[in-house]
C-alpha cells in the first residue's frame, strides 16, 4: 500500500515537472511568435507608408508621365505642331473650362492638363455656369454649351464650343447620329494660335469664271488654320489686294480675260503666293494657261490613267493613288503610310527653256506605267493604246522663285479639283484635306508679317476607311478564292493518306 502511494507521488511529481516545462516552452514560443509578428507588422507598416508616399509623389508628376494614352489615335496626346506652339509661347493665355461640377468631359479635362503642363504661359480654370452665370457674356453674346472652352489672351478671345470638338455623322443603317472624331486638340491649338497672333492671313478666292465651289468641310478646314477667306473679282478690282497672303484659283470653267491674267502675273512677280487648281476641259483657256506657263509648267493633253494596279483603286485606272513626294509642302505626309486620292486628273509637265530662277518640285507623281488618254470622245478602252502619251507625270507641283528684296514667289498647283472633294477625301480618311492645310500653311506662313498657320487633323473615334489598291484587291481575291482552298485540300489529302497507311 505504501509502495503504491509512493509510485503515485513520484508520477505526480513527474507530471508537474512536464507541465511546468511545457508552459515554459509555450512561453518561449509565444515570445518568438510575438517577435516575428511585431516584425511583420513593422514591415507591413513600412510598405504601406512607402506606397502612400509613392502614390503622393506620382500624383505630383505631370499627367503625360503618370498616364499612358493607350487609345489608337492618341486622343489625349498633343502633337508636334501643338508642342512647337506652346514651347515658343511668350504670352500668357487663360483657358476657361465652362463646365458644371460633376459633368466634366474626361476627354477634355485630360487634354487641358497636357496644355497646362507643357508651359507656364498656359493656365486652366474651371467656371461652373451655375456659380458664374454671367461669366461667358464677357467674351460672347452667344450661348456657350457645357464643356466648352474660352481661350483668352489680352483683349482677344475665342470660344471653342463643345460641339465643335466632336465630329458627327449619320449612320444610314440605324438612322442615328454617331460621334466619329475628336477634334479637341485641333480646335484648341487653332484658338490659341488665333489669340496670340497679331496678323492672320487672308486668302482671296478668284471668282467670275464658274469656279468650283468650296464645300462646308473644305471651308472649315481653311478657317481652322485661322485663314480668313474673301472673294476677289479682278474684273472690278485694279489688282490683287496688298493684304493678300495667298490667291486661290479653284478650277475655273471659263477662261480669264487677258487683263485678269496680267494682274495675277504682276501679283506673283512681286512675290505673291497662289494655290491653283485646274480641271480637264475641252475649251481653250489660253489666258489661264499663260499664268502657269509664265512659271514653267503646262498640262498634258488628256486624262491620266494608271497602268500600275498599285496606284489606282476600284478597278478604275483614273482613280489615282499617286506617290507623295518629300518636300516642304508634304513633310507631314510623305513620312507616313498615307494615301492621296484624285480622279480625272491631267498630267503636269515642265516646259523647255524655263528661267534658271524657277525651282519646280514634284508634290504628287504617277508611276512609270501611267499614260494619258487623249482621244476621249472616241475612247473604246481604258487600256493603253499607241496614241496615248506615256508617263510618268506630275499631278501636283510646287514652284518657287526669288524676286529680290528677300521676296519669293510661291505656287502650289494641282491638276484636278477632285482632290478637294468631300467624298474622295473620305476615301483616304482625310489625307487630301491635310494636304490642303499643309499647302496653305506653306504658302501663307510669313515671318515678316508674324503670321503662322496651324491646322491639326481630327482624331478618329471610328474605324478609318481602308484604302486598298487594285493590286491588293487582286492579290487578296486570289489568296482567298484559290490559295486558301488549295491549302485546305492539300492538308486534308495528307491527313487522308496518313490514316489510310495506318
Amino acid at each position: 500500500m505504501k509502495q503504491s502511494k509512493r509510485k503515485f507521488s513520484i508520477k505526480n511529481k513527474i507530471n508537474i515537472k512536464n507541465i511546468i516545462n511545457n508552459i515554459k516552452e509555450k512561453r518561449q514560443q509565444n515570445k518568438k511568435i510575438l517577435r516575428h509578428g511585431s516584425y511583420s507588422i513593422g514591415v507591413t507598416a513600412i510598405v504601406i507608408a512607402i506606397v502612400v508616399v509613392l502614390n503622393l509623389v506620382i500624383q505630383e508628376l505631370p499627367s503625360s508621365i503618370r498616364e499612358i494614352d493607350l487609345s489608337s489615335e492618341k486622343l489625349y496626346t498633343i502633337g508636334d505642331q501643338t508642342k512647337d506652339l506652346l514651347d515658343n509661347l511668350d504670352k500668357d493665355v487663360e483657358l476657361y473650362f465652362i463646365a458644371q461640377d460633376g459633368t466634366e468631359s474626361s476627354d477634355i479635362q485630360r487634354l487641358l492638363e497636357r496644355y497646362e503642363e507643357r508651359t507656364d504661359h498656359i493656365t486652366v480654370e474651371q467656371r461652373d455656369p451655375a456659380v458664374y452665370p454671367t461669366f461667358t457674356q464677357e467674351y460672347t453674346s452667344d450661348s456657350v454649351s457645357n464643356n466648352s472652352i474660352i481661350v483668352v489672351c489680352g483683349d482677344k478671345s475665342r470660344v471653342v464650343d463643345y460641339s465643335d470638338m466632336y465630329e458627327t455623322s449619320i449612320n444610314y443603317q440605324t438612322y442615328t447620329q454617331e460621334t466619329t472624331a475628336f477634334d479637341g486638340e485641333g480646335q484648341l491649338t487653332s484658338a490659341i494660335n488665333y489669340v496670340i497672333s497679331d496678323n492672320m492671313p487672308i486668302l482671296y478666292t478668284l471668282e467670275g469664271h464658274d469656279e468650283a465651289s468650296m464645300s462646308t468641310t473644305m471651308t472649315e478646314t481653311i478657317q481652322k488654320a485661322n485663314i480668313e477667306i474673301q472673294s476677289l473679282n479682278l474684273l472690278t478690282q485694279e489688282a490683287v489686294p496688298d493684304d493678300a497672303s495667298c490667291l486661290f484659283i479653284f478650277a475655273p470653267a471659263t477662261d480669264l480675260s487677258e487683263d485678269e491674267a496680267n494682274k495675277i502675273i504682276t501679283y506673283l512677280e512681286n512675290g505673291g503666293k497662289a494655290l491653283i487648281v485646274s480641271d480637264y476641259t475641252d475649251q481653250e483657256m489660253p489666258n489661264f494657261a499663260s499664268v502657269l506657263e509664265n512659271y514653267g509648267v503646262q498640262t498634258v493633253d488628256g486624262i491620266v490613267m494608271e497602268g500600275d494596279t498599285s496606284h489606282y483603286i476600284s478597278q478604275n485606272p483614273y482613280y489615282l493613288l499617286p506617290n507623295i513626294e518629300s518636300n516642304d509642302v508634304t513633310s507631314g505626309l510623305s513620312s507616313q503610310s498615307r494615301y492621296v486620292l484624285l480622279a480625272l486628273a491631267q498630267g503636269i509637265e515642265t516646259m523647255d527653256n524655263i528661267r534658271d530662277s524657277l525651282n519646280i518640285e514634284s508634290i504628287l507623281t504617277t508611276s512609270d506605267s501611267a499614260y494619258s488618254k487623249t482621244d476621249l470622245e472616241n475612247m473604246q478602252t481604258m487600256e493603253k493604246e499607241s496614241s496615248d502619251i506615256e508617263g510618268p507625270f506630275d499631278l501636283g507641283v510646287s514652284i518657287t522663285e526669288d524676286v529680290g528684296d528677300d521676296a519669293q514667289t510661291q505656287i502650289v498647283y494641282f491638276a484636278s479639283s477632285s482632290i478637294f472633294d468631300d467624298t474622295i477625301n473620305s476615301y483616304v480618311s482625310g489625307t487630301n484635306y491635310e494636304l490642303l492645310s499643309s499647302s496653305l500653311s506653306w504658302l501663307c506662313q510669313s515671318e515678316e508679317e508674324d503670321t503662322n498657320t496651324i491646322s491639326i487633323a481630327s482624331k478618329s473615334l471610328d474605324t478609318s476607311t481602308l484604302t486598298i489598291s487594285a493590286a491588293d484587291v487582286s492579290f487578296w481575291s486570289i489568296f482567298v478564292t484559290a490559295v486558301i482552298p488549295v491549302c485546305i485540300l492539300l492538308i486534308g489529302f495528307g491527313i487522308w493518306m496518313k490514316r489510310r497507311k495506318q
